[in-house]
């Protein structure tokens, strides 16, 4: 994994409550982008969603991702190997911080988190 730094303008614009675009790879290789509410824990992402989702389904299979938050012209990109978590402890915690960034989503059954490592960032020069 690289070494992976966020700036504390950038820390600062990620804990601000912002919609993304996640971006996953269908089994064709083709791009599935989708608007999701996300949080940041150190350098890894992660999204909470429901397991019969697209977006699910294509974290499951591996390979990479990244979530894209916008603010006028603040931006910023974070990629990195995608992966689906199903167990009990690292849905609760996403939920947590999900409910806690955003509001409380509704309950289900069927929560699975999509989460990617983070190891490259690509912003614009302010949080740099």
């Amino acid at each position: 994994m690289a070494d992976v730094q966020f700036s504390p303008a950038l820390l600062e614009f990620l804990a601000e409550r912002h919609l993304a675009t996640l971006v996953t790879q269908r089994a064709d290789g083709s791009p599935h982008a989708v608007p999701v509410g996300f949080t940041v824990n150190g350098t890894r992402v992660r999204v909470i969603t429901f397991a019969p989702s697209v977006k699910a389904r294509n974290a499951a299979r591996g390979g990479r991702a990244s979530v894209t938050q916008i603010d006028g012209a603040r931006w910023v990109t974070l990629e990195g190997a995608v992966r689906l978590l199903t167990d009990e402890v690292s849905v609760a915690e996403a939920v947590a911080a999900y409910a806690q960034r955003y509001r409380p989503p509704k309950q289900r059954t069927d929560r699975v988190v999509v989460e990617i490592d983070v190891d490259r960032v690509l912003c614009n020069g302010g949080l740099k």
